[in-house]
Parts: C-alpha cells; structure tokens; sequence
C-alpha cells in the first residue's frame, strides 16, 4: 500500500435520508476523506433525490464550491416534466454540470417507465455522465444502445456477470467499485473489460468507505490500474462531458 494514489470518491451523499434518518454533513464527509486518504469526488443531495430537487441541487452545488468537490445533480424520475425544466436551469448555468445522478430505486421508477427513457435520452443529448442508482441487470439493459456514459454505482459482485456482458459491448459503461467485495471482483472486471471501467464509489459516509479503499489498494491490479480507478476514471469522464 505504499505510493497510495490521488482517491475521488464518485459516490458522496449529503443532507438527510429520510429513509434512516441519518444525516451526511459537510464536515462528517470531510472526516471520513480525511481518515480514509479520499481527496475529494462528485457530490449529490439526498435533499434533491427525495423532495426537493431544485433546492437540493443548490445544497449541493455549494457544498461541492466549499470543499473543491464536483457537483452532480439529481432529476426526479417520477416528475419527468420537472426534470426537463431543472436539465434546462441546470445546463443554462455559466458553469454547467458536466454529470447528473439518477435514483430510480429511491424514486420507485421502473426502468420500462416512460419517465425513465425520456430522462435517460435528455441526458444522453446533452452529453453528461450519467451516474445511476439500481440493479444493473434491470437498469442497464434499459440504457444499452443509446451511446451513453454511465456509471453504475450499486453494481454488487453477485451481479459481476451481468455488468461484464453489458459492458462488453457498451464502451461508455463503467461501475463503481463499493459493492464489488467479493473475490477478484475488480480483477475481473479489468480483466475482461479493462481497468478504466473500474471507477472507485464509497457512498461516503453512509458505506464502509475504509473498506472499499481499502479492498481497492490491496488488490492484485497493477499499480497504473489502481491509479486509474482510484482518480483517473473519473476525472476522464467529467472532463469528456
């Protein structure tokens, strides 16, 4: 674990899940990077993804200016009409947000919904990164053949397989390493896709960040791919947007 890389964290959480009650503050974040060697990473609202997504989206986009994170918005499945006209406020900004986050799970939206697909191809249009929420083997057939980047932040490994075969023949397909835990996960994955797929999530704080770091740096990858899912990966996919 020696020459420990640059750590951005593509999954960060702030305001209060309504469905536990816990609450994800700026400062608690900033204590979990800190103690866990994450430099800093992409940043939603809970705030946006079960309320209030105007309000939300700003929550969110001033704490990502307070820390030097990156902002990533979220749209409300549920309200595809809404979603059009917080895209629209959104990509009117002197700084546009170059990803958005969808959580279809939370939202209780299918992926064969109508809402899904127009929302899905809004963003697809605009040309961001898609970071998105849900079972891959439901959500990610749904986004094949459209050209879109995305990253599939609750990929598990029991799932490892299905992730494989969408992304061979999706090169903008990637996930998120937090829940691929089980025995050469990530091994696999770069194995049989490649490395830049591999982009590190923690969901900060409200997973076992340590232990995904950790998994992460003690892994049988090389270092130069280490690199590229601990930062790299993700760095490239914002600036593609």
């Amino acid at each position: 674990m020696n020459d420990v890389p640059v750590l951005l964290d593509c999954d960060v959480l702030v305001g209060h899940d309504v469905t536990t009650g816990r609450w994800s503050r700026a400062e608690s974040v900033r204590d979990v990077m800190k103690a866990t060697g994450i430099s800093g990473g992409v940043v939603s609202s809970l705030r946006a993804t079960y309320f209030d997504v105007p309000s939300g989206n700003d929550e969110a986009a001033g704490v990502a200016e307070g820390n030097g994170w990156t902002v990533c918005p979220v749209l409300d499945l549920r309200d595809p009409l809404g979603a059009e006209r917080e895209l629209e406020r959104l990509l009117g900004a002197a700084e546009p947000p170059r990803a958005f986050r969808l959580a279809p799970t939370s939202q209780g939206v299918e992926p064969t919904f109508a809402a899904f697909e127009h929302v899905v191809r809004l963003l697809v249009d605009a040309g961001v990164t898609i970071f998105t929420e849900g079972d891959v083997r439901k959500f990610g057939p749904a986004l094949r053949g459209l050209g879109a980047r995305v990253v599939f932040l609750d990929t598990h490994f029991y799932y490892l397989g299905d992730f494989v075969v969408l992304a061979r023949g999706e090169e903008g397909f990637h996930t998120s390493t937090r829940m691929l835990t089980g025995p050469d996960s990530l091994e696999i994955v770069a194995a049989e896709v490649g490395a830049e797929r591999l982009v590190l999530g923690c969901r900060t704080p409200f997973h076992e960040t340590q232990a995904v770091v950790r998994r992460l740096l003690t892994s049988k990858l090389t270092s130069e791919e280490i690199a590229q899912t601990g930062s790299h990966n993700l760095t490239r996919l914002l600036e593609q947007a």
